[in-house]
């Protein structure tokens, strides 16, 4: 389920040093002979039959393509480290031509980086949140002689008492300035108001940025703030912000500064000042490693001023489970939590939480992250703390996660791990069918001078390629379902004869002119049966093994 990082480069199935039959080391003299002798035998004006020209052409601006590319020490370099997709990012034309391999890498990714820069300022990214609260109180805390008249009596009273919309997009206006749009609609016990927000980003630098915030509303009045935030030191950075409300009763500024710095590679320490309705000043404590996270706060403040510790494990599983626990105790009274954290597709976190509190009761928060939304669902149970409330609330997610998981979600997974696979399926069998056409196609048009390569061999006794099988080759001992998968490489090989020698890089056959790929991700081999000098030989090579021959070692030894 991880995602792919940026050194996963896709790299294109054609190997040009395959195509032209040269090694990596390959010297411009070797590149150009090979480059002519392919020309010779794929150039359109050598066939009349339109059908066949039209396929020369195709064939002959591939081999034209991969010269170009190898013949360029500069597009050679970028082919070798980066494959053909390399080539295709722009901008490589201002670059400067005599760079090393690691310059060329750093040049790449510079590159990549403004191509991603481009697109983002082309799209937006909306991020939202749906929260919908819960009244359950009447399942553990009913008071039976007030509904015993009522109609429907008999059954607990369970309703939404209220409910949270927000919702943001971004929008990148240069490559320093972003704006961004978020709004928020809220309602509780049939009361409700809304608010909106525009925000302006500037990048000033590597080391800070700053905001600039307008926002409106129907409860508190129009808003105007300020952000901003700097590193001061490589381990340390400050972040400063203040705001003034435009309220039906007056004005009302606010402050707030915040500093944090790194005191290992894995702890952070933060202390912030507040100023203005909710002044107070806090600071923590942050400790995040690969296996837990642990939190370590304290605030001084009106109204509330509280203590807070809490923990997580991370398991080390594909299903990045977390499990989780707090405690924090104020003038509000105290409140513990623990949960559970779990991802359940690709794209998708689910997690449960239980509060219980003293005097808040018990609630329990369920949580759904999928992409860039996320949905709320906190269920009050009771304002008591009832013991029969905290079972309820600790064994119900965790019995009807399992149930879900069993029964809905790994039947889903599985269909969709079928569905991908069956595309894969597909789209390897359209891809070997369009080698395979190409690799037919090039036999045609080897046929000419096959005839006339094998006429000259004869003649001197030479190197003569009675059989070529390339492919998957099943031996006696391997099951008998298992079918081998091979293709006839004969025409292909002896049109490479040259003055009776057959010399193959170490690269992939299935590359070669007249070659295709016939089991795509399993290990193939090349087997010859060829006669020298009136003599029969043979040899087995694996698919990225050199071969020369003839040699005396192939020798087939006749039975006396």
């Amino acid at each position: 389920m991880a995602a792919s990082t940026e050194d996963d480069f896709e790299f294109n199935t054609q190997d040009y040093y395959s195509l032209l039959n040269v090694g990596k080391e390959a010297s411009l003299e070797e590149l150009k002979a090979s480059y002519r002798r392919l020309c010779m035998l794929y150039h359109p004006d050598k066939h009349r039959d339109p059908e066949l020209k039209r396929q020369a052409e195709q064939l002959f601006n591939q081999v034209h393509q991969a010269y170009e590319v190898l013949s360029d020490a500069h597009s050679r370099a970028i082919y070798d480290i980066f494959g053909k997709k390399g080539l295709e990012v722009e901008g490589w034309e201002v670059v400067e031509r005599k760079r090393t391999p690691a310059e060329i890498r750093e040049e790449y990714e510079r590159l990549q980086r403004e191509k991603e820069e481009r697109r983002l300022q082309q799209r937006t990214n909306p991020k939202g949140t749906i929260s919908v609260g819960v009244d359950a109180t009447d399942l553990f805390d009913r008071y039976d002689d007030d509904f015993e008249e009522m109609p429907g009596g008999g059954f607990p009273h369970i309703e939404i008492n209220r409910m949270h919309i927000s919702q943001s997009i971004e929008a990148p206006l240069t490559n320093t300035d972003t704006a961004m749009l978020s709004g928020s609609l809220s309602t509780h016990n049939g009361s409700g108001g809304g608010n909106i927000n525009v925000t302006v980003r500037r990048v000033t630098s590597a080391k800070g940025w700053g905001e600039l915030e307008f926002g409106a509303g129907d409860v508190l009045g129009p808003l105007v703030g300020l952000k901003v935030f700097r590193n001061v030191t490589s381990r340390c950075f400050l972040t400063g912000q203040c705001g003034l409300q435009f309220s039906p009763r007056g004005l009302r500024p606010s402050c707030s500064l915040m500093t944090a710095r790194h005191l290992d590679q894995n702890t952070m320490g933060y202390l912030q000042w507040r100023w203005g309705p909710n002044s107070a000043m806090t600071t923590s404590l942050v400790r995040d490693t690969k296996s837990s996270h642990f939190t370590l706060a304290l605030q001084l403040g009106v109204p509330h001023s509280y203590l807070m510790m809490s923990y997580q494990y991370k398991f080390q599983d594909e299903d990045q489970t977390k499990v989780k626990g707090s405690v924090k105790t104020g003038w509000f009274g105290t409140v513990v939590e623990y949960g559970a954290e779990r991802k359940i597709s690709r794209h998708s976190i689910l997690s449960a939480t239980v509060s219980i509190g003293v005097p808040q009761g018990v609630t329990l928060k369920i949580k759904l992250s999928r992409a860039s939304q996320t949905y709320l669902f906190p269920v009050h149970l009771t304002d008591q703390l009832l013991p029969g409330a905290v079972f309820y609330a600790t064994a119900g997610p965790l019995l009807a996660y399992i149930a879900v998981h069993r029964l809905i979600i790994i039947p889903y997974m599985k269909t969709q791990k079928e569905q991908e696979l069956e595309l894969q399926r597909k789209s390897s069998a359209t891809d070997i069918a369009k080698k395979k056409q190409e690799a037919e196609t090039a036999v045609l048009l080897m046929q000419e001078s096959v005839r006339r390569i094998i006429e000259a061999e004869e003649s001197k006794m030479g190197l003569i390629i009675l059989n070529g099988w390339y492919g998957k080759f099943v031996s006696d001992t391997s099951q008998k379902q298992e079918k081998a998968k091979v293709i006839d490489v004969t025409v292909p090989l002896q049109c490479l004869v040259k003055d009776s020698k057959l010399i193959l890089t170490e690269a992939s056959k299935a590359g070669l002119p007249g070659f295709y790929d016939p089991c795509v991700g399993e290990e193939k081999s090349l087997k010859l049966l060829y006669q020298f000098r009136g003599v029969m030989h043979q040899v087995i090579s694996a698919d990225t093994e050199s071969l020369r021959i003839p040699k005396q070692s192939h020798r087939i030894e006749s039975e006396s």
